[in-house]
This record gives C-alpha cells, sequence and structure tokens, in this order.
C-alpha cells in the first residue's frame, strides 16, 4: 500500500503552483454576491485591483481587499517578487459550509434560514 511514497511526494512538490495565493475561508457573504466582486478585478494590475476594491461599495470589497493584500504580501515575503508587476491571474469563491436556522411560523411549523459562507482565494502572477 504505502510504495513509493516519497517519490510520490517529491513529484507532487515538483508540479506544485508556483504562484503567490492566498485564501480566506468561512466568510459569512453569500458565494454569488462576492462572485460580481471578483469578476472586477479578474485580470487586473495589483494595483488597480486595490484601487477598485477600496472604492467599491459592496460589502464583499473588504475581505477581498484582505485577501489580494495578503497575496500580494506572500508573493513579496515568501517568493521574492515585485508588487508592481503583478496582477491577478485567477480569483474565485467557492461556496462554504451553510449555517442552518430556524424561524417560527404560524401554525407551530418552522421555516429554514440558510446563512450561506464562502471561501475566497485569489491567485497572483507576474506580468512578463
Amino acid at each position: 500500500m504505502a510504495t513509493r511514497i516519497r517519490e510520490k511526494a517529491k513529484l507532487r512538490k515538483e508540479n506544485a503552483d508556483k504562484r503567490p495565493m492566498a485564501k480566506a475561508k468561512y466568510i459569512r457573504i453569500s458565494p454569488y454576491k462576492v462572485r460580481a466582486v471578483l469578476d472586477l478585478i479578474r485580470g487586473k494590475d495589483y494595483k488597480e485591483a486595490v484601487a477598485i476594491l477600496q472604492n467599491l461599495n459592496k460589502s464583499a470589497s473588504l475581505p477581498v481587499l484582505k485577501v489580494v493584500k495578503s497575496a500580494a504580501a506572500n508573493a513579496e515575503n515568501n517568493l521574492n517578487m515585485n508588487s508592481d508587476e503583478l496582477y491577478v491571474a485567477e480569483c474565485f469563491a467557492n461556496q462554504g459550509t451553510t449555517l442552518k436556522r430556524y424561524i417560527a411560523k404560524s401554525h407551530g411549523r418552522a421555516g429554514r434560514i440558510l446563512k450561506r459562507t464562502s471561501s475566497i482565494t485569489v491567485i497572483l502572477d507576474e506580468r512578463q
């Protein structure tokens, strides 16, 4: 069963994505609302994306801004990249866990409330 574990781990590490990235999990905003903000910054330069997010009047812009800044900090500190040459290569929001709550309704019934969460991922890359 456990054959070639070290070799497989080495191959996985070599084939891993070398681009700087950051994730935020369990953000209490619906992924549908976050995707609207991510569509605005996809493909933009890092400084332009930060400027857009700072001036955007959406509730999802603050968590997305934090993730973009975190990815840029990872690029500078871990991979020695210059933040002036970075751009948003990929960004997506997946659905996280859903908090299920109930509210009292008429005739002794219960109505269901779904409080959705999202996980935001931003991947930066250098312009060639």
